[in-house]
């Protein structure tokens, strides 16, 4: 497996290269560096089994996946209370992704289910933020034990589908931390995740992307 000493790549990457890199080759892939020698990589839905899409692709699931296996959802699974079996299970995606030349996984997702309304809640570990970010540790050290990135999602406070992106989630400073951030800070500090994934939600009216206040507690 090739490293790449980040810091350096950037330095080098023109301002046309990095606006390319951020956009993507297609709707599944980065854009490759040719001339840095940067490969371009496949990412892959989801948290509990691929959903990878050979033809045309779209955020819905519309367009038609190839077969794959469908493991419980990351409701059930935490309801174990169970690390082993989470390790295990990331560890066994990491094999299919490898199978289809995936490089990385776009899951746990670890935001706190806040209201039974929320259409993504089955695919949320908990409501509570010490076992969500215990248990996406676990996850997370299976899968990236098999040499595929884990991305760890939707950052920060996405308790809605309706109007996800476009609303905003009001949250005061000491609720953000103790209930919606703790999990995320477990992925990233215990799991070494790869990646984050921002939500499409704004907190306190501004965008997920766009906060300093939150891309610098990562």
């Amino acid at each position: 497996m090739q490293v790449f000493d980040v810091e350096e790549v950037l330095k080098n990457m023109t301002l046309e290269e990095k606006a390319q890199f951020c956009s993507g080759r297609d709707f599944w892939k980065t854009q490759d560096v040719e001339r840095l020698g940067i490969p371009s990589i496949m990412m892959c839905d989801g948290p509990n089994g691929l959903r990878k899409q050979l033809g045309e692709g779209d955020h819905l699931g519309i367009n038609e996946s190839i077969e794959t296996v469908c493991y419980p959802t990351a409701s059930a699974m935490a309801s174990s209370f169970d690390r082993d079996v989470m390790s295990e299970l990331g560890s066994m995606l990491g094999k299919e992704c490898q199978s289809e030349d995936i490089g990385m996984l776009l899951g746990p997702g670890v935001n706190m289910k806040r209201s039974p309304l929320c259409g993504r809640n089955f695919e949320y570990l908990s409501e509570d933020p010490y076992l969500a970010g215990a248990l996406a540790t676990a996850y997370i050290q299976g899968l990236q034990g098999e040499g595929i990135a884990a991305c760890v999602k939707h950052f920060a406070a996405n308790n809605q589908e309706t109007r996800r992106m476009s609303g905003t989630s009001q949250v005061d400073e000491r609720t953000l931390h103790e209930i919606y951030l703790p999990a995320f800070e477990m992925a990233v500090k215990e799991g070494k995740v790869r990646s984050v994934m921002c939500a499409y939600n704004a907190v306190n009216d501004v965008f997920c992307a766009e906060t300093g206040d939150l891309t610098a507690w990562l």
